[in-house]
């Protein structure tokens, strides 16, 4: 692994981390672990083979990813307080988070130290996925996929939230005998 990869990997387990204290929702939320995976696709992501069964492999580890980061977005808590909506990673989200990116970066440091680029030829050999690229385009897809389900799930959720909140300070108010009344 390259230091920019530990930097990345290290810097989207800490967004979550950044997140176990509670905070305002806000646009940075959303485009801190996007911009990184977006950054990460662009430099990693050279083609999708399609070969064989790589996307079967590329398939299952997107929807494994899809699963991590809609979980991670389910057990994040939202609420609001004084016209803020919080955010605020539950120890499930977080643990979620940090298992898919571990097992990833675990993956990648396990073959790359010849703990398994054996085995994994071997897998691949039997399973009819073609190429290394096929790998890489699985693992870097399970992270895209998870932060963007993760991300638009605390969306939808926060949406949900801010619907629910009362609109006391937008009610009309309608005088009665020189008296506010709220309808």
């Amino acid at each position: 692994m390259t230091t920019t990869d530990w930097i990345i990997d290290i810097a989207l387990v800490l967004v979550v981390f950044r997140q176990l204290r509670e905070d305002r929702l806000d646009l940075k939320t959303f485009l801190i672990p996007l911009g990184i995976v977006a950054f990460v696709a662009h430099n990693y992501l050279d083609s999708i083979p399609t070969a064989g069964n790589d996307l079967v492999l590329i398939g299952a580890l997107v929807g494994i990813g899809a699963v991590l980061g809609v979980a991670g977005g389910a057990y994040t808590r939202i609420r609001s307080v004084g016209g803020h909506l919080l955010i605020k990673a539950g120890a499930v989200s977080a643990i979620l988070w940090v298992l898919g990116m571990g097992a990833r970066m675990g993956f990648q440091m396990w073959t790359e130290h010849g703990g398994g680029s054996d085995d994994v030829a071997r897998f691949s050999l039997a399973h009819h996925i073609t190429s290394e690229q096929a790998w890489v385009a699985a693992f870097v897809l399970m992270a895209l996929t998870e932060v963007v389900t993760r991300v638009a799930t605390i969306y939808v959720r926060s949406r949900m939230v801010d619907r629910a909140r009362p609109a006391t300070a937008a009610a009309p108010t309608a005088s009665v005998s020189g008296r506010a009344v709220r309808p």
